[in-house]
């Protein structure tokens, strides 16, 4: 299996200044950019509910998002992500407690697996970089994506990939202090775009996977449906 990145993301949402406070910080606007993101998953969310999200993004592919360290508290999430097919194919399997599938890719696989779509929906996207100041020359930027769904709900995520966990608390450093400069509360916790979807559309589902996720991955205000939405 090929190495895997290990994603270090914080969710929040934006204010009305925030591209102008990423443009006096420095930050670099890469592209905006629409597209559809499309998840699937067993009937019962098996995947979802054991933290795994399988997503397919028009014009890129395919992608598995695996839970990271276990116990990880705070506003921040830690995935490893899978983009390689057969990849992709080996962890579903092994998720689902079947036996190795073929050599065909993840679409070859949906129908054996019971994986059907559970959500699709259109982002537009702001997608920012920067490097914070004092950072080396050769450290990676950090990631600023803005999105704003086409149901309605608007979300910001700053992102670090890196290669080992032992380069996970100086990205998280990073991370929570660009937070800080764009005046994100510090125990803020906005809900990814596709939890609000459930949470809209799927109600009854979007219940089931509250009551099997972990405290540090639910969103604020989950008791009352609406009251994280903004």
């Amino acid at each position: 299996m090929a190495q895997a990145l290990i994603e270090v993301e914080r969710k929040f949402v934006p204010g009305p200044d925030t591209e102008d406070r990423l443009q006096e910080l420095g930050a670099t606007l890469e592209h905006r950019v629409t597209f559809r993101d499309s998840y699937y998953d067993t009937p019962e969310l098996s995947l979802m509910r054991a933290d795994y999200w399988l997503r397919q993004r028009e014009g890129s592919g395919w992608e598995l998002k695996c839970p990271g360290r276990p116990g990880v508290s705070g506003p921040h999430t830690e995935y490893v992500e899978l983009i390689v097919e057969s990849d992709i194919v080996a962890q579903l399997c092994e998720v689902l407690g079947t036996e190795v599938l073929g050599a065909g890719g993840v679409a070859a696989v949906l129908g054996p697996l019971k994986l059907q779509e559970v959500a699709s929906f259109v982002t537009k996207r702001g997608a920012w970089k920067l490097v914070l100041s004092g950072a080396e020359e050769e450290e990676p930027p950090l990631r600023v994506d803005l999105d704003t769904a086409d149901f309605g709900y608007t979300v910001g995520e700053i992102e670090a990939l890196v290669h080992e966990e032992a380069e996970i608390p100086a990205a998280l450093e990073k991370i929570h202090s660009l937070s800080s400069m764009l005046g994100v509360p510090v125990q803020e916790k906005a809900p990814a775009k596709l939890i609000v979807y459930l949470q809209r559309f799927r109600p009854q589902d979007y219940q089931h996977l509250l009551e099997v996720l972990s405290p540090s991955k639910k969103p604020q205000g989950t008791k009352a449906p609406d009251s994280s939405l903004g």
